[in-house]
């Protein structure tokens, strides 16, 4: 009769499914490797598009909970966290775009082998081309030249990090249509919308993702 509960024990613990945990990257490295640390807690704070027309910065603010020690780390020392489901975010403090900073605050990514794909604001005359009307202003500080308007300050596009070169390079169409090149219809529907925002190009990256799971 033990034996029996015992083995219907086992087999039980066997069923049950892998808890998911918050994990914390301290550097690049640690992400392709998928050696972090695991954390009890992981708070990710959509930021408000107030907060963001006030200090700039990526749209999430990322603690944990009441310890002070871990909420600077994950403040200015992580590079990304993944959350409990899964979600990869990438601190942009320290990432440059042709030396023009992003801010600071967290920003979704997605990662395809040893790239990182991630939505943040518009740098640059070139990549802001595609929004900026001429009497529109631009406002300098922490994140250079980037779009700052009221209305341009929620804008995002997609950037590409390439784990091995450390560049950073915008997403434009070519760059998305050579990742969509073996998906016809994931492409066909890219093509469709048309548009250089995150909005729609970062559901196409994250579909990559899941198809290579």
């Amino acid at each position: 009769m033990k034996k029996g509960c015992i083995l219907l024990l086992l087999m039980s613990v066997i069923g049950l499914p892998l808890i998911a945990q918050n994990i914390i990257y301290s550097n690049l490295k640690e992400l392709l490797a998928q050696d972090g640390d695991t954390v009890a807690v992981l708070r990710v704070e959509k930021r408000s598009r107030n907060q963001i027309v006030l200090t700039g910065g990526a749209d999430y603010r990322i603690t944990a909970g009441n310890d002070e020690s871990m909420g600077r780390r994950l403040k200015k020392r992580c590079f990304a966290v993944r959350d409990e489901k899964g979600d990869l975010y990438v601190n942009c403090r320290k990432l440059r775009y042709k030396k023009l900073r992003f801010g600071a605050w967290y920003a979704p990514a997605v990662q395809l082998d040893k790239k990182i794909y991630f939505c943040a604001v518009p740098l640059g005359s070139v990549v802001g081309g595609n929004f900026v009307e001429d009497d529109d202003v631009k406002l300098g500080g922490n994140i250079g030249d980037a779009l700052a308007t009221s209305s341009l300050v929620t804008k995002r596009v997609c950037y590409e990090l390439n784990a091995e070169t450390g560049k950073i390079e915008f997403m434009d169409k070519d760059k998305m249509l050579e990742l969509l090149k073996k998906y016809p219809e994931l492409k066909q529907a890219y093509l469709k919308d048309d548009s250089p925002e995150a909005k729609h190009t970062f559901k196409y990256l994250q579909e990559l993702r899941d198809k290579q799971k």
